[in-house]
């Protein structure tokens, strides 16, 4: 059964299925994760339901693997080797534009409403998006160690994520802003790179 419904799964190509999760987000955008349906994904991306639920399972999944395919930042962070950590931390943000951190901030902020309310979106969330980031950033994180740029015992450490998520979010709650290269540049370098001991000099 398994290497049947893998079999099944394979079939959709990777164009294909970048355009299905193009359609998701952009209804996402429209009409909010609760009023999106899998019959409106269907209709949208002229798929069988049927399709869509053998690929995904549900709406859950769908989601978060959308969300995850648009975003070029933290899960590439782990490719990104700039010798230093504040020069990673950089790249980092550098991978998207301003126009795409409005775009995603914006859909962010809809979704985080709805997470709380949907256990099944908050599971997907987590193991789709929320600690492959996190290994990312713990990985980048312990190269700088090795680097012996970070003391091994610093425990802002174990707080890098909320803090990166945090600028980020901060940005429209706080000054009514969407965040952008330039902030979470200074951002990073006034609060994130002290923090763990690193001169930004």
């Amino acid at each position: 059964m398994t290497e049947v419904a893998t079999g099944r799964r394979s079939r959709i190509t990777p164009e294909r299925e970048a355009e299905l999760y193009e359609a998701v987000l952009d209804l996402l955008r429209e009409v909010g994760y609760d009023a999106l349906t899998m019959d409106a994904v269907a209709a949208r991306t002229r798929s069988s339901k049927a399709t869509l639920y053998r690929q995904w399972g549900g709406k859950a999944e769908l989601v978060a693997k959308a969300v995850r395919h648009n975003k070029p930042g933290a899960l590439g962070l782990g490719d990104i080797d700039t010798g230093s950590l504040k020069g990673d931390l950089h790249a980092l943000t550098m991978s998207s534009d301003d126009c795409e951190m409005e775009q995603n901030s914006a859909l962010m902020r809809g979704l985080a409403m709805a997470v709380h309310s949907n256990p099944d979106l908050l599971k997907a969330f987590r193991e789709h998006l929320i600690e492959p980031e996190m290994a990312e950033i713990r990985r980048v994180v312990r190269r700088a160690v090795d680097r012996g740029e970070v003391r091994a015992d610093n425990p802002a450490i174990d707080y890098m994520m909320h803090m990166m998520l945090g600028g980020f979010a901060a940005r429209t709650m706080l000054d009514e802003l969407p965040p952008t290269q330039a902030f979470l540049i200074s951002y990073i370098d006034a609060v994130v790179l002290p923090a763990l001991g690193v001169t930004t000099g």
